[in-house]
């Protein structure tokens, strides 16, 4: 299974908002920060809004910042968010059309690992991806210090 773009750069978000909570950051910075599309990251940071994972302040002098604490911000409710349906085959699905589904036991082993993914996302909050904050600033090339 590959994560989504979306899901990939609504995660670089979180990081980099972990790294500055002292401050507001701006879509131009991050989108510096990582080298991504503005457009794109302007949809991420629309959903996180909505999700309640950041706040955003609109306006001169605007921004956002996470709209919890890294501890409450679990992955893999946050990967459930992004990714939407994660249908890894066909038979997920409602509407299946696999002719060997009744005797099929692919579904199962693969809901299966599905499941084990997320218990593991699960046990990890944003908190612990920004154990080293001064290593992600140094590749980032941002500096947590910068007042905006």
């Amino acid at each position: 299974m590959k994560l989504s773009t979306f899901s990939d750069y609504s995660l670089r978000v979180l990081i980099y908002l972990g790294l500055h909570p002292e401050r507001l950051a701006t879509v131009a910075e991050i989108t510096a920060a990582f080298g991504i599309s503005r457009g794109h990251l302007m949809k991420v940071v629309h959903q996180l809004g909505k999700a309640g994972y950041l706040e955003t302040v609109r306006g001169k002098g605007g921004g956002m910042r996470l709209g919890l604490a890294p501890e409450q911000i679990v992955l893999g409710r946050v990967i459930r968010h992004t990714e939407g349906d994660i249908s890894l085959v066909e038979c997920f699905g409602s509407d299946s059309d696999c002719r060997i589904q009744p005797a099929c036991r692919l579904k199962a082993v693969l809901a299966e690992a599905l499941a084990g993914m997320f218990l593991v996302l699960d046990s990890y909050t944003l908190a612990d991806l920004l154990q080293q904050p001064r290593a992600l600033e140094a590749l980032i090339g941002c500096d947590s210090q910068v007042a905006v």
